[in-house]
């Protein structure tokens, strides 16, 4: 019995299409797999297209498949132009992403078929990169390092007011306006930045924090920016912590401590090993320097998130680092960024992104960590 692989979507959006295809489309088209040939639907609109771009063997055209279909008194949808295929080739069993669409699973099972959801990666190949796609994902780096050091430059130049508040240009230096000098330079570029992270003091204890209001001098400012690159959809992934001005020593001691741990993890990385245990070794390594990780009035503070994900056409994918157990293995691309947060000192966070290697992790980072400024 022949199997085949089915995704329904439009390629902005669904990283598992766009690996498939290499095809950018702005809406749903349909992608089939059988015997290892790869099949796409596409309307009139993206014919052309898709025959220059794509990288499958036979681009099909669904108003052709709908002329036939009209001859046999199908109206045509994607369920009948699926349904159509699927019994061209003598397709009974079909695979499907988690993502796919309850409604046409069943739509298809009611018409004979097997429909078996996969869970992600639903191809497993993607979480091992090839060398144009790390290549793809370090120019999503450059272009991220590029758009720091304007905010640096800005940050640079800013004056310090009586009550430490930043001014630039003679008005207030707030994380808006600094997150929109970094975005703009990014997107010049020829990537998307989108929701960059610039949190200053207080509201820098919150990792996922965007950031308002002005920048402060003597309080970190997390900076944590994740563009895709329009023409390859691959992302880059970076975060610095900086201080405009002198920091306290409570806070360099906490500072010292992440990047003492980020440079201890990123060492551990090689094909084989195993997540877990790098993630226990700098809980242990923040509590052995005095930054416990615990709750305290009922909010989580200290080292409360994973250590590092993978990174490719999604800003997050496999494989992870946390407390969860996943080996590491040569091809994959993954962020190494610990972090501590505590409600009276701010947060500070280092991300890098590395290639993991057969005894080592190279380390596609090259814009140097610089604290105060």
């Amino acid at each position: 019995m022949k199997r085949a692989q089915l995704i329904v979507a439009d390629s902005e959006k669904d990283a598992n299409i766009l690996y498939a295809t290499r095809f950018f489309a702005p809406d749903p088209f349909i992608f089939l797999r059988i015997e290892g040939r790869k099949f796409i639907v596409l309307s009139d609109l993206e014919m052309d297209r898709g025959k220059k771009q794509a990288s499958v063997d036979a681009v099909l055209s669904s108003s052709e498949i709908a002329k036939k279909l009209k001859s046999q008194g199908v109206v045509s949808s994607f369920e009948e132009i699926i349904v159509h295929l699927l019994r061209q080739y003598r397709v009974k069993s079909v695979e499907v992403p988690s993502s796919f669409s309850i409604r046409l699973a069943d739509a298809l099972r009611k018409k004979g078929f097997q429909i078996q959801s996969k869970p992600d990666p639903f191809f497993e190949e993607r979480q091992f990169k090839r060398a144009d796609e790390i290549a793809a994902i370090e120019a999503s780096v450059r272009a991220v390092e590029v758009g720091f050091e304007k905010g640096v430059q800005a940050l640079k130049r800013a004056r310090v007011r009586q009550d430490r508040r930043l001014t630039l240009d003679g008005d207030v230096l707030t994380s808006e306006r600094l997150r929109a000098i970094i975005n703009t330079t990014i997107l010049s570029l020829g990537f998307i930045p989108s929701n960059t992270i610039v949190a200053c003091g207080k509201q820098s204890a919150d990792p996922h924090e965007r950031g308002s209001g002005p920048l402060r001098a003597g309080e970190p400012i997390i900076v944590d920016i994740f563009p895709r690159c329009e023409k390859t959809g691959y992302y880059g992934d970076f975060t610095r912590t900086v201080v405009k001005g002198g920091a306290s020593p409570r806070l360099r001691e906490m500072y010292d401590a992440v990047l003492q741990g980020q440079r201890w993890a990123i060492r551990q990385v090689q094909d084989g090993v195993s997540g877990a245990p790098i993630h226990q070794g700098l809980l242990d390594l923040f509590r052995s320097k005095g930054f416990p990780t615990g709750e305290v009035d009922g909010r989580r503070e200290g080292f409360f998130h994973g250590t590092g994900h993978g990174v490719g056409l999604e800003i997050h994918e496999a494989p992870r680092i946390s407390s969860v157990p996943a080996i590491l293995r040569k091809g994959h691309v993954v962020t190494v960024e610990p972090g501590l947060y505590y409600s009276d000192l701010g947060g500070v966070r280092l991300e890098d992104i590395v290639v993991v290697t057969e005894k080592s992790a190279r380390n596609l980072m090259k814009y140097q960590k610089v604290f105060e400024i």
